[in-house]
């Protein structure tokens, strides 16, 4: 019994570890400076839901260990959402439904970021970053050519990282690669 309450303590605990790092890489500047995704309160929870697709991507078939852990991280995401959005001054009549409509678009993104992802055609990755990531920002080609190259990357570089070291709250993303910039516009 007791062995079960400390596992549940360490879980919650690594949970929030791999939270905090979720968040902590979709505020970085790059991606609202460099990358064009819109620095605003919808653009900042686009970059953390795309952030948190990863991990759940990640976690995809990894078994109940796993499946758990992907539930507890997205219960954390909400409650911490619900949080902020308390923060923001939202009634809290109101709270519920918009955290139930994020939990949606969530899904919705997730949906749309994992069809991507397997589909032959590039621009389907593409389309979905620009409907999802973007929501109404058109970024410059070189700015989506560079996120598309980021996710699937770190795609890549998540799946090497053993499921355990993320049960234990240990997970890092890589830093964002940013567009190159034209030939034009370089110096000497």
């Amino acid at each position: 019994m007791l062995s079960r309450i400390r596992q549940r303590r360490e879980n919650r605990h690594a949970v929030a570890q791999v939270y905090v790092r979720l968040v902590e890489q979709a505020r970085r500047p790059e991606f609202f400076e460099k990358l064009g995704v819109p620095d605003t309160v919808m653009g900042r929870f686009n970059a953390i839901a795309l952030h948190a697709f990863l991990l759940f991507h990640r976690l995809k078939g990894e078994g109940a260990s796993a499946d758990l852990f992907a539930q507890a991280l997205f219960d954390h995401m909400f409650a911490d959402m619900d949080r902020n959005l308390r923060e923001l001054g939202v009634g809290d009549l109101s709270v519920g439904k918009k955290v139930k409509s994020l939990a949606k678009s969530f899904y919705g993104r997730t949906v749309a970021y994992e069809r991507g992802l397997l589909a032959d055609d590039e621009g389907d990755l593409e389309a979905s970053l620009r409907r999802n990531l973007y929501d109404g920002v058109d970024p410059d080609e070189r700015q989506i050519e560079a996120m598309i190259a980021y996710l699937r990357s770190e795609v890549v570089r998540l799946a090497a990282i053993p499921a355990q070291q993320i049960f234990a709250g240990d997970c890092d993303f890589a830093d964002p690669q940013l567009p190159v910039a034209p030939a034009s516009e370089s110096q000497c």
